[in-house]
């Protein structure tokens, strides 16, 4: 499968990342031969060899969820980049449709 310099744009746009022109062809070629190993991958007779679902041996170590409760707000919001009226700023991830 050739990956095509219009497939890494489209992707880089639902990524909402900008790249410049000779960035974007050496983004095409380096992804075209990551697609070129996994195909290769693909063709290995893996038949009678047991899944693997972890390589390291040993158990998850799991905690107990418990909130932590901030007695100081201000202190809290020390720890925040931005912050507008007394809440945590985030970045805006979702645009708004034009069409609403």
């Amino acid at each position: 499968m050739e990956i095509t310099k219009e497939e890494i744009k489209h992707v880089a746009a639902l990524s909402r990342l900008e790249f410049k022109d000779e960035e974007l062809d050496q983004f095409t070629s380096q992804m075209g031969k990551i697609i070129e190993m996994a195909e290769q991958l693909g063709e290995v007779n893996t038949e009678g060899v047991p899944e693997t679902t972890q390589v390291v041996d040993r158990d998850t170590v799991y905690r107990e969820d418990k909130p932590e409760h901030w007695q100081d707000r201000k202190e809290m919001l020390k720890n925040v980049p931005e912050t507008s009226d007394g809440f945590i700023k985030v970045p805006v991830i979702i645009d708004k449709d034009d069409n609403d």
